[in-house]
């Protein structure tokens, strides 16, 4: 009787194939397993049989060179928006907030919906960056740098709407407990409202910090590569000295290991204070435990989507299709398609514990989300989260280019409605039917949602055209070295 012996072996080990031959599934070798049985063998992470010196070719390329029409295509609309999302920053800050829909009952509006959405939209990257990292899943190299990058200028973005809703952000510095005359005058340590605060510039730091110190080897190599006077200088101060020695690398390796250990717990801290904003109050829709973890996931969800859109756009752009693979692409959409699923169930939850509760201020509250006047967005929201992501449940849904990118923007759209929903359709109607009201989008609402999209890639293709958007030294580490060192070997002898 003949049987089959499959074993798995690391994806360095695996044979060199170009980005198009890959299936996303291990590879039948036959007569290298025991006693001559086939072997199953990963695909690896680096297509196109790629060097060492491809590597830093490829990933360092764009940032040695003169921006294409591509970036530049991209840029200078964003530059647009950005500077449409800054005048009305200062044309609100000038005028006041009734520029903006809000009005009462809808004191929140615009500016937490967006506040929350790119808190979300940054929860990726650590996720990436940190948590994959300590559970040594090797696919996280192709996208982690640009994930930390999206997790930082997220950040960036939403730190200015709560800002802005305060009405006069030049007294921003009160909203942290300093020391004064006034009184004293303390901040309220039982509002989330600050909580929100210690948690969010925590995280920004802790993201900014994590995602520098993974830069230091690749500034380094710019450095190395640099012609110019100019560009080696400042690269070799921002590489903070590196010289690759195996001192340097024992160092940084724990300090990365630790700075990991302290961004995974933020991963679920920020979203879930992010969500006592909410489910602290006695708001019906709001007062509600499942919160945390329905936030936390929603983060999660939506922060893939958003690496999927830059991803995609990013490695036709830039040419990092060896090392952006459809593998790692197909790796982020079961992940979202996990998440989705949660944020369904988080979804059906909240009906049936209205429903269940048999309170009528409960019930009518999510009747009213689904047949109020804010129904259609409730639909969006239901339709783009739910039953959109389904659909990657095919394999050649998930392999498809056009097919994630399409998929991630419905996510994004639906994870905005998302917190619209949440935030419009629970004050507008409240305990008394003499304060019902309407909240309706003004030109600066408009300009402010917009607009901060315009901001965010702006700040993204500025980083992509003057750093690495991959990791050069950990997507080495996961090639084969013996075959990059050869290659590089045969090479130098025959320049020799």
């Amino acid at each position: 009787m003949s049987y089959v012996l499959f074993l798995t072996v690391d994806a360095r080990k695996s044979s060199g194939m170009k980005h198009s031959e890959l299936q996303g599934r291990p590879r039948s070798v036959e007569g290298e397993g025991p006693f001559g049985g086939p072997l199953a063998k990963r695909e690896p992470l680096v297509a196109d049989d790629k060097t060492w010196k491809e590597v830093d070719d490829d990933i360092a390329r764009h940032t040695e060179i003169l921006p294409t029409k591509l970036w530049w295509l991209a840029f200078i609309p964003s530059v647009l928006l950005m500077m449409f999302f800054l005048g009305a920053l200062f044309t609100q800050a000038g005028t006041g907030i009734g520029t903006t829909g809000i009005s009462h009952p809808v004191g929140w509006g615009v500016f937490i919906v967006n506040f929350v959405f790119w808190i979300g939209i940054g929860h990726a990257g650590t996720l990436i960056s940190a948590i994959l990292f300590l559970f040594k899943q090797t696919w996280r190299t192709g996208i982690n740098r640009s994930a930390e990058a999206m997790t930082i200028f997220a950040v960036a973005v939403a730190g200015l709407f709560p800002l802005m809703h305060t009405g006069r952000p030049w007294f921003a510095y009160f909203m942290f407990p300093i020391p004064n005359s006034m009184g004293p005058l303390w901040v309220n340590f039982n509002s989330p409202l600050l909580w929100d605060v210690f948690a969010v510039s925590t995280y920004g730091t802790i993201s900014l910090v994590f995602w520098y110190i993974g830069l230091v080897p690749d500034l380094a190599n710019l450095r190395d590569r640099a012609e110019h006077p100019l560009r080696k200088k400042l690269y070799g101060m921002l590489s903070l000295g590196w010289t690759g020695g195996n001192r340097a690398w024992r160092h940084y390796e724990s300090a990365y290991l630790m700075l990991a250990g302290l961004a995974t717990p933020l991963v679920l801290s920020v979203h879930t204070i992010v969500s006592f904003d909410f489910a602290v109050s006695v708001i019906p829709g709001w007062h509600s435990t499942i919160f945390p973890p329905y936030f936390v996931a929603g983060a999660i969800f939506s922060g893939f989507a958003m690496v999927l859109t830059l991803t995609i756009v990013m490695r036709h752009v830039f040419e990092l299709k060896s090392y952006i693979t459809i593998n790692h692409l197909e790796s982020m959409a079961k992940v979202v398609l996990l998440t989705s699923g949660i944020v369904g169930i988080a979804y059906l939850t909240e009906f049936a514990i209205a429903y269940y509760s048999a309170v009528p201020a409960e019930q009518f509250h999510f009747a009213n989300r689904l047949f109020g006047p804010y129904g259609w967005s409730a639909a969006i929201m239901l339709g783009c989260n739910m039953l959109v992501p389904q659909l990657l449940w095919i394999k050649k849904i998930r392999r498809s280019i056009a097919g994630l990118f399409i998929i991630s923007i419905f996510v994004n759209i639906g994870m905005w409605f998302e917190r619209y929903v949440i935030v419009t359709t629970s004050l507008h109607r409240d305990f008394v039917p003499g304060s019902w009201g309407v909240y309706d989008f003004k030109w600066m609402d408009w300009a402010l949602t917009i607009g901060s999209f315009g901001m965010f890639m702006t700040l993204f293709l500025i980083f992509a055209r003057v750093l690495p958007t991959v990791t050069m030294f950990e997507v080495k580490a996961v090639m084969d070295p013996e075959k990059a060192s050869r290659k590089n070997r045969k090479e130098v002898s025959d320049d020799q």
